[in-house]
């Protein structure tokens, strides 16, 4: 990293890279200039840039255009909407293909193998319906062969733009000049003209290679939104306090150790420590925790958490990036961009295919020139070369295997919102599982009434009739399990302690034990067991005596053990993380039979823990469903998220469970495994498939007709092994 005095930061949106290469390419022109040092994220399409004040913005997007690609200042909304824009126009490059291009290979193949059946313009036909298939749809792949060539590089994009123009070209050449075939016969099959029409091989290359294009897009569309989700957490305007009066400022404007108001229902806009006043706390939009926490003067808070029923003045502590919301974001982010270093498979054999490839093409035409043969027999064989190896069965193999698998696991509830983190499935060895909403339902349930000196249902009615006027959890709670009761006169909150109201002319607190009312040993014994158990209790007064207490609990999802043993089974370790109490913890851990177990986990302890995890070795899936778990999902390997969790939570996955079954955990891993197996084994035939017909296309044993329908057979080769994926069951089905 350069030392850049003064430095300044900005991230640029930057367009037009098809590859990794491409990534490096503009990190390198960004880096050349003086007082600049930059990082280049393929994944997120941006470059983070630290420069010193003397360089201008215009100098970072001009290095950038002269590079072939453009940049702009990123925001959270252009993002979207870019992601968004390519993939709309990858799906309508694709549909047109796909629509002119199902057309073409009808009549090419027909009428190639038919003569009997070919009508007058039937050749002029098939080069109307290519030619806005070679030049419109297929244009991503051409303007990107052009800056290779600009750079002296190539890449996937260059052998399937000269394969595509190739085809193209040597099927309109013999059209427009009336020269026929330079071989009017192969192996005995009289074809005549058409042995120079592959009209179809261009249109058919560009149709499979859009739609792998297109679902890479839609897979980085998702990957946008959830930056854009975690930037909408934050606050954008704060109540100061300034010489005594309260001043309504731009939250960038919030300094350390500056006062800052808030009311009841509104968000905290920065980490502090509450001054003065008191409240109950929602936590869950950070902690993913149910119960609100009661906060008062001295007690820490966090930013992005909601005030619900009283007035705090907080001393800011951690403002800005340095606050638990903005930390969340930059883990998500930095979590995308390490996925983003992973190079594929097919771009790495691609760096060395590709240009063996075109080598070969030439050697080919070189050499049967040199043998004394005629110019068109050397440039037949070298098309033939370009053709064979031209990857469609390369393009097919991922993309194929990728859709069926992916419909497969939606007809199982698995929905796969990133293709990236599938690959990493087959190494993954630990899950971790978040308790609250994802192990359990993440609604409070009352478990056991304990009355004393009245009835069960006396003792539920006096708390009901109180509770019927909060909107506590725990409140909404006791009402479901009171069922209907008249309400409580003269109800109020009482900060720290609970509700209370009179009822029968009696004054009934729900809550804590107020202060100077004792409680019997044997009450207090069994509430303290309720406690050890990870129950919350709940103490239920009736003017001057405890007439009872309740208990309230997370219930476990009824599929939560069958899950976890389904896990153990692939030989998997778990490790159960949250934010709640330990007691409450040990409860869920030992009743589900976890490996391991950690409580009270702030949503970047849970991150860090994951880092932690991985640093030892090991490749981490984590379960989650709120938006406290959403820098943790993004900083796995594999994060899987429950459809019934927040929306911030599923955006963070790459996986999203719509059953309410846990056991489905498990099978995302089978499945994911599979698939990835699959898509190994077509590219191992796809490339194998290459390295024996090159050689066959060089010698002249293949016309680019008879090439075009092995690489045909190819493809079908791999779509049928794609379609195996179809026969994949669940093990809890």
């Amino acid at each position: 990293m350069k030392a850049i005095a003064g430095s300044l930061r900005t991230d640029l949106v930057i367009g037009g890279m098809t590859c990794a290469a491409c990534a490096t390419r503009v990190e390198r022109a960004l880096n050349r200039i003086d007082g600049v040092d930059a990082t280049v994220n393929y994944a997120t399409e941006k470059a983070s840039v630290r420069y010193s004040p003397a360089v201008s913005a215009v100098t970072l997007t001009g290095a950038v255009q002269a590079a072939g690609y453009t940049a702009a200042p990123a925001s959270p909304g252009l993002d979207e909407d870019r992601h968004g824009a390519r993939a709309r126009d990858l799906r309508r490059r694709m549909a047109v293909a796909a629509v002119l291009t199902f057309p073409l290979c009808d009549f090419s193949i027909t009428l190639a193998l038919v003569p009997g059946l070919r009508f007058p313009g039937w050749e002029a036909l098939c080069l109307l319906l290519a030619f806005p298939v070679v030049f419109w749809c297929a244009a991503p792949f051409h303007r990107a062969a052009l800056v290779n060539l600009r750079h002296r590089a190539s890449s996937m994009d260059t052998l399937v733009s000269l394969g595509v123009l190739a085809a193209f070209g040597w099927s309109t050449w013999p059209l427009v000049t009336g020269s026929g075939s330079p071989a009017p016969a192969w192996f005995g099959l009289d074809v005549g003209g058409a042995s120079t029409l592959y009209f179809d091989v261009a249109a058919g290359v560009t149709t499979f290679l859009l739609s792998g294009r297109y679902f890479e897009a839609r897979a980085k569309t998702g990957a946008a939104s959830l930056l854009t989700a975690l930037d909408a957490l934050t606050v954008k305007q704060v109540c100061v306090v300034r010489e005594g009066a309260e001043v309504l400022v731009d939250v960038a404007s919030l300094r350390h150790d500056d006062l800052f108001v808030v009311k009841p229902g509104e968000r905290l806009a920065a980490d502090g420590v509450v001054v003065s006043g008191r409240s109950a706390i929602d936590t869950s939009a950070v902690t993913g925790e149910p119960l609100p926490a009661e906060a008062g003067p001295g007690d820490r808070v966090l930013g992005g958490t909601t005030t619900l029923n009283g007035r705090l003045v907080v001393t800011a502590t951690d403002v800005g990036e340095a606050s638990q919301v903005s930390r969340m974001a930059a883990l998500a982010e930095r979590a995308l961009a390490d996925k983003a270093r992973v190079q594929r498979l097919v771009d790495r054999v691609c760096a060395v295919f590709v240009p063996v490839v075109l080598a070969s093409a030439l050697a080919t035409f070189a050499g049967w020139l040199l043998t004394g043969h005629e110019v068109g027999d050397g440039f037949a064989a070298a098309v033939s070369v370009l053709i064979i190896a031209c990857p469609c069965a390369l393009g097919l193999a991922t993309p194929t295997a990728l859709l069926v698998g992916i419909g497969r696991g939606a007809q199982l509830g698995i929905l796969v919102t990133s293709t990236e983190s599938l690959e990493v499935t087959r190494a993954v060895d630990t899950v971790v599982l978040d308790k609250t909403g994802t192990l359990t339902t993440g609604r409070m349930t009352v478990t056991t009434v304990h009355a004393f000196g009245i009835s069960r249902d006396e003792l539920l009615r006096l708390a009901g009739a109180v509770e019927s006027g909060s909107e506590h959890p725990l409140g909404v709670a006791i009402t479901a399990a009171a069922g209907p009761v008249a309400a409580a006169d003269d109800f109020r909150a009482l900060p720290g302690l609970g509700v209370r109201g009179r009822v029968d002319d009696a004054v009934v607190t729900v809550g804590a034990v107020p202060d100077g009312l004792a409680v019997p040993a044997d009450v207090a014994a069994a509430a303290e067991q309720s406690r050890v158990d990870g129950a919350t209790v709940v103490f239920i007064t009736r003017d001057d005596a405890v007439v009872g207490f309740l208990t309230l609990s997370d219930q476990l999802r009824d599929s939560a053990r069958e899950g976890v043993r389904e896990l153990h089974r692939l030989g998997l370790r778990t490790l159960l993380l949250t934010g709640d109490h330990e007691a409450a913890a040990r409860a869920v851990a030992d009743n589900i039979g976890v490996d391991e177990w950690r409580a009270g986990v702030l949503p970047a302890d849970k991150a860090s823990t994951i880092r932690e995890l991985q640093d030892a070795g090991r490749c981490v899936a984590m379960v989650g469903d709120g938006i406290n778990d959403a820098a943790a999902l993004a900083t796995a390997d594999l994060g899987i998220a429950i459809a019934d969790g927040t929306d911030l939570a599923m955006k963070a996955a790459d996986v999203i469970l719509v059953r309410d079954d846990l056991r489905a955990v498990a099978d995302t891993i089978r499945l994911a495994r599979r698939t990835v197996t699959t898509i190994r084994g077509n590219l191992a035939w796809a490339f194998a498939y290459n390295i024996a017909a090159i050689p066959l296309a060089a010698l002249g044993l293949l016309n680019p007709l008879i090439a075009g329908a092995a690489m045909s057979l190819s493809s079908v080769l791999v779509v049928s092994n794609s379609m195996r994926l179809r026969s994949f069951t669940s093990h809890s089905s």
